[in-house]
């Protein structure tokens, strides 16, 4: 493959109205965007594997008015450690930087036209919906008591429970449409739309830029209201929560031992802070950090972490039987991760959370949400966690 990087002002028609990344995506393309930084493809160049993505992307002769911009690949990698994960490498590439710079990079001939042209705005449409339980609220529940009383005999530190629902709708989702108002309510989590999985995720599991590696896990949960007042007394609640501390500290614990032995050194916040999204907010904690050179990749990064104890547990091993004993239900790509990478091994990477996977004729898609149990969780509890979390997706498909 050959592939050709140009400065996307020379290719826009109007310098000061660069094209935006969800528009470029639309319904039928691959997005990864927070804030307007991020990366949107057109079409398949071709599909790698996930642990032979850099060699193949470093493999490409490509040219570029930048030395510090590289073709990439985009993809998920799913829920159960060491599945078999595929990359996308997208014949057009639309890429914005923090800093301003934006580019486009096109593989072998493709037309780079169709990423610049104008899509019409999404039309809205009386649509019906029905909500639908995969598992029985009775078997999530039991789920979570099984977890709790684990903890409580010392088997496990923590366990995450999820439970699935299914949104049916009488015409096909409209994509692009989800994607704008994942932007209007979630600018600041990062969206994705990859194969019909369609997300905003407020957590990151692991960035790569050069030498330097982040990561900014999240644990422990409680929702908003849209009272100023109430959501600090909330946020107050979560900060002095022992259960949700210990929650947290669980998984803080394990992202710093996981990333410290590639790191000459890793720094991190001392006590957590508060990281609101539209409808929860959650417990965070930044890590930044120098990894020791030549590093890793940021795809051996994400196999060495994923999942965290934010979606598996506490012993990994441990919680990951639990859970496959008793949540009735396979995860798939939820629970996982979601990002790009470079032939240099550079990439972002959030936790694949908050979002819908989509049938193929786009008239269903499933929604999971769960939470970490520990010894004093209360299963009617963990099940209003799940109600709050679901409320992401659910109003960015159904709202008109």
């Amino acid at each position: 493959m050959r592939a050709v990087t140009r400065p996307l002002t020379d290719l826009a028609p109007d310098a000061t109205a660069l094209p935006d990344l969800n528009d470029v995506a639309a319904g039928d393309g691959t997005l990864f965007v927070r804030d307007g930084v991020g990366v949107a493809g057109r079409g398949v160049a071709t599909r790698v594997p996930i642990d032979e993505a850099t060699e193949v992307l470093r493999a490409i002769d490509h040219t570029s008015f930048r030395d510090d911009i590289h073709p990439i690949a985009i993809g998920t990698v799913p829920f159960t450690p060491g599945s078999p994960g595929e990359l996308i490498i997208p014949r057009v590439v639309v890429g914005k930087r923090a800093d301003g710079v934006a580019w486009l990079t096109t593989i072998d001939d493709a037309d780079p036209a169709d990423a610049l042209a104008l899509r019409p705005d999404p039309v809205p449409t009386a649509t019906r919906y029905s909500l639908g339980h995969e598992v029985p609220i009775e078997t999530y529940l039991a789920a979570v008591a099984a977890a709790r009383d684990a903890v409580r005999r010392d088997e496990l530190t923590k366990a995450v429970i999820a439970r699935p629902i299914d949104i049916r709708a009488d015409r096909p989702i409209d994509v692009h449409a989800v994607l704008r108002r994942l932007k209007a309510s979630f600018g600041s989590s990062y969206r994705y739309s990859i194969d019909g999985l369609v997300g905003a995720s407020p957590e990151l599991l692991v960035e790569v830029d050069g030498p330097t590696v982040r990561s900014h896990p999240l644990a422990g949960t409680t929702r908003r209201t849209g009272d100023p007042a109430n959501d600090f007394a909330l946020a107050r609640e979560l900060q002095a929560s022992a259960k949700n501390q210990i929650e947290h500290r669980v998984v803080i614990d394990v992202v710093h031992d996981t990333l410290l032995p590639w790191a000459s050194y890793l720094d991190w916040e001392p006590e957590p802070s508060i990281v609101a999204v539209a409808n929860v907010q959650h417990l965070g904690t930044r890590m930044e950090g120098m990894l020791s050179q030549p590093g890793p990749s940021v795809i051996e990064l994400v196999r060495a972490l994923a999942p965290t104890p934010a979606l598996g547990g506490h012993p990994r091993a441990e919680a990951l039987a639990l859970i496959d004993a008793v949540e009735g239900f396979e995860r798939g790509r939820y629970g996982g991760a979601v990002g790009w990478v470079d032939g240099h091994g550079n990439g972002t990477w959030a936790v694949t959370i908050r979002c819908a996977e989509l049938s193929v004729d786009r008239r269903s898609a499933r929604l999971v949400a769960g939470g970490g149990i520990v010894a004093g969780s209360d299963p009617h509890a963990e099940l209003a966690e799940t109600q709050a979390k679901f409320q992401a997706m659910i109003s960015a498909i159904v709202r008109p």
